[in-house]
């Protein structure tokens, strides 16, 4: 490893060190890793807090004070990630081997190397003794893959102090670009779906597995043409403002006629019909604007010889911003129809993010930072998954997702997170490290 003092120079080797922690969650056991980041800190004289609802399960959070001309700006990100089971790697998911110009391993993109970039940033402006205009808090977040309850939960729960006065956070889960017509665009997340488990039950007679009930009441048959639905129809459109936002902004920026039909996917009346003819880009985009349900966990009888009475299917449910859990359930017991009964398992955490939360105030000089050498347009991005912004929601601590990665057109980065071979340029680590740089200097409120 390199001296501690001179890393964050070196962004790349940092995204490597941290990948060597394997920090599968569960169970996570993200100590070591988040220790070594206190290290780097006690380095260069920061001062930093470890809190923890389990000790192996620690969040850090050290301080670099600023002029006092602007509120607070948060930096945060987790160093848990997912798993590596049944995957099949080019190279080990925890080496962080360099090979074709890329850092390989879990959590390159998920989100190590978005850790790496704020750290080195961060490091870099306690080093050069940078002006900042606010005091900037970096935290380091165990336990997101898995709800965060250990991480900004447990943080914003019990110890929501040490972000006073923050009203803008850089974290996950945008700054890659996305290639359409022909054209370059980054995207800046400013708000993300909720997450809503939904279960439905399906009820029928019982009996002997020697005598199969073969009738529209069996329980598996309810569940069968339950699962048929949920694979073969969607739940109906929503057109939210930051959809709009976001496909206004990618039409104006394309223009023509590939604008006009990515403006038509705004009336909902058209909406299906055109992500049907957009084919694998409109599978991008469908989940942006519809509440989703996808029927992850089945569970049914326990014994062999006995035609269950009662079979169960879990759904990730996830919701469009501002969307009611109630009329959710409503729209997939619809769907279901009378096969099977509907319940919400759990409702959204937070009511910022989930709720349509914006705080757009910021947003001009993160797109002219990201910009700055590119030919390239920004748009806001509404990102179909979760993060920790739904609990910094609560503290109405507005997120954006802004980790910049200059990736080239044919790297398919949403297919990459999660997914074997994961990986990063290595030129995309000094690319954005240098761009959040840059935000700390100029961040206001």
């Amino acid at each position: 490893m390199s001296e501690p003092t001179a890393i964050y120079q070196q962004p790349d080797e940092l995204l490597r060190n941290l990948i060597r922690f394997d920090t599968t969650n569960p169970p996570g056991d993200e100590a070591a890793c988040v220790g070594y980041i206190a290290e780097l800190c006690h380095s260069l004289g920061i001062q930093t807090g470890i809190y923890a609802k389990d000790a192996n399960r620690p969040n850090l959070v050290a301080r670099i004070e600023g002029q006092g001309n602007a509120a607070p700006l948060l930096l945060y990100g987790h160093v848990d990630v997912v798993s590596t089971a049944n995957q099949d790697w080019d190279h080990p998911p925890f080496s962080g081997d360099i090979a074709d110009g890329m850092i390989w391993g879990r959590g390159a993109l998920d989100m190590k190397g978005g850790v790496a970039m704020m750290t080195a940033a961060f490091l870099r402006a306690k080093a050069e003794s940078l002006a900042l205009p606010g005091d900037v808090i970096l935290c380091i977040l165990s336990d997101e893959e898995a709800g965060g309850r250990n991480g900004a939960g447990y943080m914003v729960e019990q110890h929501a102090e040490l972000f006073a006065g923050v009203k803008y956070a850089i974290g996950e889960f945008g700054g890659f670009p996305t290639y359409i017509g022909g054209k370059k665009f980054f995207a800046i997340q400013v708000s993300e779906k909720s997450s809503c488990p939904t279960l439905v039950r399906f009820r029928g007679p019982a009996g002997h597995g020697s005598m199969p009930r073969r009738s529209v009441d069996n329980a598996t048959y309810k569940l069968a043409k339950a699962l048929e639905a949920l694979n073969t129809r969607r739940l109906p459109a929503h057109i939210t403002p930051a959809a709009e936002d976001m496909f206004n902004a990618l039409a104006d920026g394309l223009g023509g006629d590939a604008g006009e039909t990515l403006r038509q996917l705004l009336n909902p009346e058209l909406t299906d019909a055109v992500l049907d003819e957009m084919g694998e880009r409109g599978r991008q985009f469908d989940a942006i604007l519809h509440n989703t349900a996808s029927p992850n966990i089945l569970r049914g009888g326990d014994k062999i010889n006995v035609v269950p009475g009662q079979v169960e299917i879990e759904l990730d449910v996830r919701l469009v911003p501002g969307f009611d859990p109630e009329a959710a359930r409503a729209e997939i017991q619809e769907l279901v129809g009378e096969w099977g009964e509907v319940e919400l398992m759990r409702h959204p955490v937070g009511s910022g993010v989930g709720a349509g939360y914006l705080d757009m105030g910021l947003y001009d000089t993160l797109a002219e930072i990201l910009l700055d050498g590119q030919d390239a347009q920004a748009y806001p991005f509404l990102v179909s998954g979760g993060t920790d912004g739904r609990y910094f929601s609560r503290l109405q601590i507005q997120t954006y997702g802004y980790l910049p990665m200059d990736l080239p057109e044919d790297f398919d980065f949403m297919s990459t997170v999660h997914a074997a071979n994961e990986r990063i340029p290595v030129r995309s680590m000094q690319f954005g490290t240098d761009k959040i740089y840059q935000v700390l200097s100029r961040f206001h409120d």
